[in-house]
């Protein structure tokens, strides 16, 4: 199985496209998606289009905390994060279908050893974030109880890799796009997918990564995309200013 991440879409149809295409070159065979396909960006119903298309073709799609704030958005006067701003927005958009389909989605996916999550296995539905390794490890333990040994996730928007090294913490491995990195069994590891449409690591373009489990091999990739059509959408929808220029400038 040659499978697919993408995470952390937030209705950017334009890094979606480009990833989906990028992807098929590399002659992927599942698809996943690790959830945040809404909030911030300008075409929440395009983008759940595409992946409600793909789910009915055997995708794996998990919930993020932002489809479940589009599902649910704050109360006016309530959470002020920028993530709440858009959350009415994007909820107004969507048809009862996309939030049937939402709100039908399982926060974790585990085949084998194989654990795919949003945020943290320790509590996926708190949303916590991995981020360091004493997160990684606390995000691993939970996994490995449930018979998983390497588990992969989204919501920190960067390419990182966690691994059991010799001492009591995870070792923490920055890896470079398009490089293979050998995976095994016998290594619990933790990886972070990156963001397909909010990467925050100064560099525009897109993020997502492909799991080999033949090979015993995971690749992070990055995909140029046309942000500033995707800036546009932004600024045409009239959500803040900030949701275009943080596309612009990878942040």
């Amino acid at each position: 199985m040659r499978l697919a991440l993408i995470s952390d879409i937030h209705a950017n149809r334009q890094a979606l496209q480009a990833c989906l295409a990028h992807a098929r070159q590399q002659g992927v065979d599942q698809w996943a998606f690790l959830g945040d396909l809404v909030g911030y960006g300008g075409e929440p119903v395009a983008v759940l289009d595409q992946v409600m298309d793909l789910a009915a073709q055997g995708a794996w799609v998990l919930k993020g905390n932002h489809d479940a704030m589009a599902l649910n958005p704050p109360a006016p006067g309530g959470e002020a994060t920028q993530g709440a701003q858009g959350a009415q927005w994007t909820h107004d958009q969507l048809s009862t279908a996309h939030r049937t389909f939402l709100a039908a989605l399982p926060v974790t996916i585990q085949r084998e050893a194989l654990l795919l999550v949003h945020a943290s296995a320790d509590k996926p539905e708190a949303w916590r974030y991995v981020d360091s390794e004493r997160a990684a490890g606390h995000c691993l333990d939970a996994a490995q109880a449930q018979g998983a040994s390497h588990v992969l996730v989204g919501h920190v928007h960067h390419q990182t890799l966690y691994y059991q090294g010799a001492g009591r913490l995870l070792m923490r491995f920055e890896p470079k796009p398009g490089m293979a990195v050998p995976m095994s069994l016998h290594r619990p590891l933790v990886a972070c997918v990156g963001s397909c449409g909010q990467p925050r690591d100064g560099d525009p373009r897109a993020m997502y990564t492909v799991y080999d489990g033949g090979a015993r091999k995971i690749t992070f990739h990055r995909v140029p995309y046309n942000h500033s059509e995707a800036a546009a959408a932004i600024r045409q929808a009239a959500l803040p200013e900030s949701f275009a220029q943080r596309l612009e400038r990878g942040r």
